[in-house]
């Protein structure tokens, strides 16, 4: 079954070109041209992946990734026309997956797009489970859980906890994390590993466990006790 993707960008041309690579290469592709419609879409006919720009009419992208991500773990590629560092981390820690700017190579979206879904779909061959600082993975269901109750990350968020979890107290290098995480496809911005790690800091803030920054290599996790 071709795999469902949602292109939201309120210029035409984009969206069209977009949406003639993606079919060319085999995919489904439906397109919003402001923040309303796409997470009206989005609710609606629930794509394998959404292609976001930063900027529309009405509600803006980082509106509706926030939305987004508060009902779904949906991969989510941001399209922005702002080359800054800075706006690109944003991006990231409001919750996007990856990013691409304008004027982008409709090849390279495609890879992008084909990159984020083989990371989030089909990685796990046999049931897998981890137990750490209170906190349930299950990574066959994709679904983290403390004392029970959900928690939601994204699928970067999930595999990076994930990677750390399964090496607790070890020190992982932002090179070995960028390896794990993106493969041969990496995003070029090692700063999306600091975004992601803060998103985890906050949303396991409850764990017995702590993410350490070990200045100038990389990160680790540890279990702790809270007081």
């Amino acid at each position: 079954m071709q795999e469902l993707i949602l292109v939201v960008d309120d210029e035409p041309k984009v969206s069209r070109l977009a949406r003639d690579y993606l079919e060319k290469n085999g995919f489904r592709v439906i397109i919003a041209a402001d923040g309303l419609s796409a997470l009206q879409m989005a609710r609606r006919e629930h794509p394998a992946l959404i292609i976001l720009d930063l900027m529309l009419p009405g509600l803006d992208g980082r509106e509706v990734c926030r939305a987004l991500r508060r009902e779904s773990d949906v991969p989510i590629i941001m399209l922005t026309a702002l080359a800054e560092e800075s706006d690109q981390v944003a991006g990231l820690e409001i919750g996007a997956d990856d990013y691409i700017v304008k004027p982008f190579s409709p090849r390279a979206l495609v890879a992008k797009v084909r990159a984020m879904l083989r990371r989030t779909q089909g990685q796990v061959t046999a049931p897998a489970r981890l137990h750490i600082g209170g906190v349930d993975v299950d990574e066959t269901a994709h679904t983290v859980s403390l004392d029970s109750a959900p928690i939601h990350l994204t699928p970067n968020e999930f595999k990076l906890f994930t990677i750390l979890a399964r090496r607790p107290g070890q020190t992982l290098t932002r090179e070995q994390l960028m390896d794990d995480l993106y493969g041969a496809s990496p995003i070029g911005l090692d700063r999306s590993i600091d975004s992601h790690i803060k998103n985890l800091r906050r949303k396991l803030e409850k764990a017995r466990l702590n993410i350490e920054t070990v200045y100038g290599i990389g990160y680790r996790l540890i279990e702790v006790e809270h007081s």
